[in-house]
């Protein structure tokens, strides 16, 4: 009956631990000991040091978890040895279960440990990757609003002076208002010509400029970058360096997320009519990513992109390829369909 009672205080106090916050789960947990403790010496009962290594490696402070981990294997390791000394027949009989129990004791807290902080980690690395994100977007806005401050905003003053000044010349002196008129259509055109530059240049991305961003964001995963050829395109139109930067991306970006590498290699190779980028990681390979359906939309995105300037793309990965190897293939100048005559 006294076994029995201690049994029921232990998984009272085991729940409490786990309900509680603070200095409270470390008095809960050494509660939780002494009755480990007491069990394994007078029932030879050694397996509540199982239950408690599993809780244990849910500590997420650092030095509440050494301590703990360090004073539950002890107590563990010397109560099972007094029981060998004293040669229990109840705990001999038991041993291969003991054992076990021991070396779970010995590894189920630091993989439970380690498998949260992984998870921690790769929770913040995402928090961070949408806070960068939002932090480009909110850069990019402003440099829109600036652009076309400094761009329309003292031409289209300018405009509504002159188209003023026009009007009121109109009557006292047709040929100077005339002079405005041209002047101000002079100045719409100029105005136009720089909002197309603007955009044009918003729209455009060159290549260098996106490995530089790629290598930042692998970086920031922990993912060694290595990268081979030349970034910078020779007689390529704007157009099909954008699509290569856009696929870029998005291959970065399913590497980051779903391939569990350690390194990435971008490689960029040009013949005479075609330039071939190359994105190879060692990660766990497609077959084996926990999430193919978003790793499957990116990729049906790219192909639509390199089908509108008639590129290719090639995935490789299996058993004789290391992880995911992407080969994006486009063309330096758009081909332009041949009319039948």
């Amino acid at each position: 009956m006294t076994g029995i009672v201690i049994i029921l205080v232990f998984f009272v106090c085991y729940l409490l631990a786990f309900i509680t916050k603070g200095w409270q789960v470390y008095m809960w947990i050494g509660l939780l000991i002494a009755i480990s403790i007491t069990m394994t010496i007078a029932y030879d009962y050694a397996y509540f040091s199982l239950f408690l290594a599993f809780f244990i490696g849910n500590i997420k402070n650092k030095a509440g978890f050494i301590t703990l981990y360090t004073v539950n294997l002890a107590a563990s390791f010397l109560t099972i040895n007094y029981g060998f000394i004293i040669q229990s027949s109840r705990l001999l009989s038991q041993f291969p279960f003991v054992f076990i129990s021991l070396m779970a004791s010995i590894l189920l807290p630091v993989s439970t440990y380690n498998k949260n902080k992984r998870e921690q980690l790769e929770g913040q690395l995402e928090n961070a990757n949408k806070r960068l994100d939002d932090l480009v977007k909110m850069e990019e806005r402003q440099r829109i609003a600036r652009d076309l401050h400094d761009t329309l905003g003292q031409k289209l003053s300018l405009i509504g002076l002159k188209t003023d000044l026009a009007k009121r010349l109109l009557r006292v002196n047709p040929e100077q208002a005339e002079a405005e008129l041209n002047d101000l259509r002079q100045t719409a055109s100029t105005a136009l010509k720089e909002v197309r530059e603007m955009v044009t240049t918003m729209r455009g991305t060159q290549l260098v400029d996106e490995l530089y961003r790629a290598e930042q964001i692998l970086k920031a995963a922990a993912i060694e970058f290595k990268l081979d050829g030349n970034p910078k395109l020779q007689d390529t139109s704007q157009l099909n360096e954008n699509v290569m930067g856009m696929c870029l991306k998005e291959a970065v970006t399913n590497v980051v997320k779903h391939s569990q590498a350690t390194m990435c290699t971008i490689s960029l190779k040009e013949t005479p009519s075609d330039n071939i980028l190359t994105v190879h990681d060692n990660g766990i390979g497609m077959e084996h990513s926990n999430n193919k359906e978003r790793r499957g939309t990116g990729i049906l995105g790219m192909k639509e992109r390199l089908e509108f300037v008639n590129g290719c793309l090639d995935i490789r990965s299996g058993t004789n390829i290391d992880g995911t190897q992407l080969i994006i293939q486009v063309p330096k100048l758009v081909r332009k369909p041949i009319k039948e005559e």
